[in-house]
Formats: C-alpha cells, structure tokens, sequence
C-alpha cells in the first residue's frame, strides 16, 4: 500500500510539473503564433483579430491566455481582452501594486535581449483579483508581441 501511494504522489508532482512547463511554452507559442500571422497577413489584420477579444490569439475559458502588443514607446497596439480600455493608450509609465514600471521593463526586455519573461502583477480579467503574472516578450517589426500567465 505504501509503495502505490508514494507512486501516486510521484505521478501527481510530475503531472504538476508538467502542468506549470506547459503553459509558459503555450504562452511562447501565441507569440510566435502572432509573429507568424503578422509576417504571412501584415499588422493591420493582426490588430484586427487581436483586438476582436476572442478567436486564433486566445486560449483557455475565459481568455486566460491572449496576445497583446506594444511600440517600443510604451503605446498598446493590440490586446486581447478589453481592448478598448487599452489600445492606442500610452503605458509606459504604469505602474502594478507593487510600484513597479512593469511596461518599460516589457520594452527593455523587448529592446536589450529581443525575447525573454516579464514578472509584474496585473488584474487576472477572470478571477479580477491582483495577482502575480509573468509575460513572455518578443521583438518583432520594431513591435512587442507578449503573452501573460498568471503564477499558480
């Protein structure tokens, strides 16, 4: 009995590790994906099926995962959840509750190392509790494709 019940818990934490690996590398993957729709269908239309707030950048019930670009000026050019509080909005400045300057990080990331992750919290749009988040960023077209994940 003891060996299947260390065998369970074994399974259990490597289905759990599983589990945390998998959603930064989804998050990776609506970047690149975004990228990928960007260089075959041009900006504008990227913009356009970013800015819908649902369809091919989005994942997840409730759009827990979902694209979102930025200029290297701090400006929202697409997101994918409530896009018309966001877009065409300069954010360089923002602050999360903790006082940090989350988008210019997002933009030196961007700048200095062309991809890499962001940690910031931000308002989680299904549970709208504050929560710490961590966002995937890449360089694109003198633009900031990112995709978010909330910590567990």
């Amino acid at each position: 009995m003891k060996t299947f019940l260390w065998t369970a818990i074994a399974l259990v934490s490597c289905l759990a590790a599983q589990a945390q690996t998998t959603i930064p590398a989804q998050a990776e993957g609506i970047v690149k994906r975004g990228i990928a729709y960007a260089k075959a269908n041009g900006m504008e239309k990227l913009f356009q099926q970013v800015n819908q707030g649902d369809g091919i950048f989005h994942v997840g019930k409730g759009s827990e995962l979902f694209l979102f670009v930025y200029d290297q000026q701090g400006v929202m050019k697409a997101f994918g959840f409530n896009s018309v509080e966001f877009v065409g909005k300069h954010r360089l400045d923002v602050k999360d509750s903790d006082g940090k300057l989350f988008v210019r990080e997002i933009v030196k990331v961007a700048q200095t190392k062309g991809n890499g992750w962001v940690d910031y919290k931000f308002t989680n749009p299904v549970t709208n509790k504050v929560e710490p988040k961590t966002t995937y960023v890449e360089m694109f077209n003198d633009l900031i494709f990112c995709c978010g994940i909330y910590k567990k």
